[in-house]
Formats: structure tokens, sequence, C-alpha cells
């Protein structure tokens, strides 16, 4: 799993967990809320910006995002 599929991975799992919806986090970080779907489609790139803002709103680090799970294969 690559970076970009890593991440959107996290992004919509953080989110559940969080018990938010894409709107609510796309308003939390100032986003639009499609922009939030197709980040979690793997559709879009991030900035790094971007990263660090949807983790402020997630109340996460950023790095919680671009972790890879244990034993992941890191292509």
């Amino acid at each position: 799993m690559n970076i970009r599929e890593t991440f959107a991975k996290n992004l919509r799992s953080v989110r559940r967990d969080k018990g938010l919806s894409q709107e609510e986090l796309a308003h939390r970080a100032e986003l639009d809320r499609t922009y939030i779907s197709a980040l979690e489609r793997n559709v879009y790139n991030a900035t790094i910006d971007v990263v660090g803002r949807l983790a402020e709103a997630l109340g996460v680090e950023p790095a919680t995002l671009l972790q890879r799970a244990t034993g992941e294969d890191q292509k």
C-alpha cells in the first residue's frame, strides 16, 4: 500500500472512530466536504498543510494519518 492509500484509509478510519461525518470534519478543517470524500477515496493528493489541518481537526498527530499498519506492505 502506498502512502496515499495509507493516508486515505487512516483518514476515514480516524474520522469514523471520532464519530464525525465528512461534513463535520470539513467544517472543522475549513475544507470542502467533497474534498474530504475525494481524499478518503484516494482521488486527490493532500498537501502537508492539509494533512496538518485534518490532524488538528481530528485531534491527532499528523503522523497518525500517515502511519502504516504494522506488517503492512511498504511498496
